[in-house]
């Protein structure tokens, strides 16, 4: 059944159309998850110094790579910068057209030579350095997610998650990551088919861009609202009720917005 699939597989890889070449390169073996992204990822990086990524189960739109590429090129040289995420968990909030968090997606991505090359792929390294900061909180998205406890699970040879580890490294090393407004790609990994995907009835209404993703200097600092819209995204994928929640954090940005206001007008004038 898998070598049908893997043979069937293949075939559409090589009948792609549309890039200037295609190759495809196949293994023998199964080389799973963390292998074969961090693997393909230095192969890719090493050789042309940048690599858009994107799994099996991430379908994009027509504004993909555009937004991809001219972040790529936009923020080649800001090391403030490790990487380019496109899915966006705006969860209703009105966000700026690109922005930035210290959360990495891993749904669709592109990424430089210079970042990854810092990755630091021990998960246990990695845990140890956010626990002598006493940061599980913070890196669990102020306890809303239990990131810290996939590491841990990471570290027990429980799952092959790369992901985890490649936040863990973004958070540690305070860098951050571009996202646009709205989606440019979508996960349709959740029907309980997949290995690592399983189902998360929380993962609805996402929002794809219509229409193509205008790349252009913004502040590069973390999107406090983005950062507020993905804690309630966590919270429905995680089966948690959110109504209160929602109130609360509605509450507080109203109260941040009242104390920046005249601040925002008087660095407009």
């Amino acid at each position: 059944m898998d070598a049908a699939l893997v043979a069937q597989t293949r075939e559409i890889a090589k009948a792609t159309t549309g890039f200037a070449s295609v190759e495809v390169i196949e293994r023998q073996e199964n080389f799973g998850l963390s292998c074969s992204i961090i693997g393909g990822v230095s192969e890719i990086c090493g050789r042309f110094g940048r690599a858009i990524v994107l799994e099996d189960d991430v379908v994009p739109t027509p504004f993909f790579l555009g937004y991809v590429n001219d972040a790529l090129d936009f923020y080649a040289d800001d090391d403030r910068v490790i990487s380019v995420g496109c899915h966006t968990f705006d969860s209703g909030f009105d966000l700026p057209e690109t922005f930035f968090l210290d959360i990495p997606d891993c749904w669709g991505w592109g990424v430089w030579q210079r970042s990854w090359l810092s990755f630091e792929t021990n998960g246990l390294v990695l845990l140890n350095q956010i626990r002598s900061r006493n940061a599980q909180a913070i890196f669990d998205v102020d306890g809303v997610y239990p990131y810290t406890s996939m590491l841990e699970a990471q570290v027990r040879g429980e799952n092959q998650s790369w992901a985890i580890r490649w936040y863990a490294q973004a958070f540690l090393s305070g860098k951050l990551v571009l996202y646009p407004r709205r989606s440019v790609t979508l996960n349709i990994g959740f029907d309980g088919s997949g290995t690592h995907g399983g189902e998360r009835s929380g993962y609805r209404g996402i929002q794809v861009i219509d229409r193509p993703i205008s790349v252009s200097a913004t502040a590069v600092q973390q999107c406090v609202p983005a950062r507020e819209a993905w804690k309630l995204a966590l919270l429905a994928m995680a089966g948690a009720p959110v109504p209160a929640l929602v109130r609360a954090i509605k509450h507080r940005l109203r109260r941040a917005y009242r104390r920046l206001a005249p601040h925002i007008g008087k660095a407009a004038s």
